[in-house]
């Protein structure tokens, strides 16, 4: 899988991507990226890729001529997202979906400023993509964030294959049950007994039984989606 990512910030990749398993996968060219400098299309030697708004407002808007010039400058774009609170919200079955072919090629558009000209989006039919209800300084974190998503539920990216992420939140149709590992007894804390018993389907029943209860409590959108 390739990821293309537009950005004015190219240092900032591959960032938290190097660690971890999905750092150890990049090194295993299981996935690979490029980043883009969208400065390096700006439209003078000051390096400016953004202008006024049409119409007044506050905050500067990314120009369609720079973020043209530079998505025509690569080859294989694949779907080409655009990091939006306009956007549907990522979750775990569109992870799933996006990872699903391992040939894939995604093209990442990190915004800065108030936005990107609406016509970029629709010239390149871009897709638009929100990671949360809340507002980052730029696209760059999100693009992190999607890219750390999809890469961790490739195959060979995690010891353990499908069964290191069957049983995680939103993997199971709700939140995940408590954790526990040694010691058994700590601060004057105990291990539920029944995680100690050896007894595989009373194990099961509790965690069946905590995921509903934590899931009700914390998340009851979650049940209303099964």
């Amino acid at each position: 899988m390739h990821f293309n990512i537009l950005t004015i910030f190219p240092e900032m990749f591959p960032g938290t991507l190097s660690g971890g398993v999905v750092g150890r996968a990049l090194e295993k060219g299981i996935w690979s990226l490029d980043t883009i400098n969208i400065r390096d299309f700006a439209i003078n030697n000051y390096g400016s890729v953004d202008d006024e708004q049409f119409g007044g407002g506050v905050g500067m808007v990314m120009r369609p001529d720079v973020l043209g010039n530079a998505i025509d400058s690569i080859k294989e774009r694949g779907k080409i997202i655009y990091f939006s609170p306009r956007g549907p919200t990522l979750n775990q079955h569109m992870v799933r979906e996006f990872a699903s072919d391992k040939d894939a090629t995604y093209t990442l558009l990190c915004g800065r400023y108030e936005g990107i000209d609406q016509r970029i989006i629709d010239e390149y039919n871009i897709m638009e993509l929100s990671i949360g209800d809340y507002i980052l300084s730029g696209g760059e974190v999100a693009a992190q964030v999607f890219v750390d998503s999809v890469v961790r539920v490739m195959d060979n990216v995690l010891g353990g294959g499908n069964e290191a992420t069957a049983n995680e939140s939103f993997e199971i149709g709700g939140l995940e049950w408590p954790l526990y590992t040694r010691p058994s007894a700590w601060r004057g804390r105990n291990v539920p007994e029944v995680l100690l018993s050896g007894h595989h389907g009373n194990i099961e029943r509790w965690r069946k039984q905590q995921s509903d209860e934590i899931t009700k409590q914390r998340r009851p959108d979650l049940i209303k989606e099964k």
